[in-house]
């Protein structure tokens, strides 16, 4: 199965996903530029991303807890999710997400 993912500079990425991984995790994996502090714990909002609109109602709602953590974001929009919390299933095989600018780690300086 596949997830489509939006980088920081507006590229796609087809990325090979395994059914029950959070799409955090195959997003990490695959070495895209996340930050994904908890690892998966729904305790930070950054591994945020942007869900496709054609997506948003295959997804399942999102827990109070995982608003919670939204509502410490900046650039939160309708479609934002946190992508610890998608789990991958063959009825998301094709999803397509974009990293939101909150997820995007920091510079490291030399």
């Amino acid at each position: 199965m596949r997830v489509y993912v939006t980088d920081h500079d507006g590229k796609e990425h087809e990325l090979e996903a395994l059914d029950g991984w959070r799409v955090m995790e195959v997003i990490r994996d695959w070495e895209l530029p996340i930050k994904a502090e908890c690892g998966g714990a729904c305790a930070c909002a950054t591994c945020h991303v942007f869900v496709d609109p054609e997506w948003q109602d295959k997804l399942h709602p999102a827990t109070d807890e995982e608003e919670d953590m939204l509502d410490t974001v900046p650039d939160v929009q309708d479609n934002s999710r946190l992508s610890c919390q998608i789990l991958m299933s063959e009825e998301l095989d094709g999803l397509k997400v974009s990293l939101a600018p909150s997820a995007k780690p920091e510079e490291k300086v030399a």
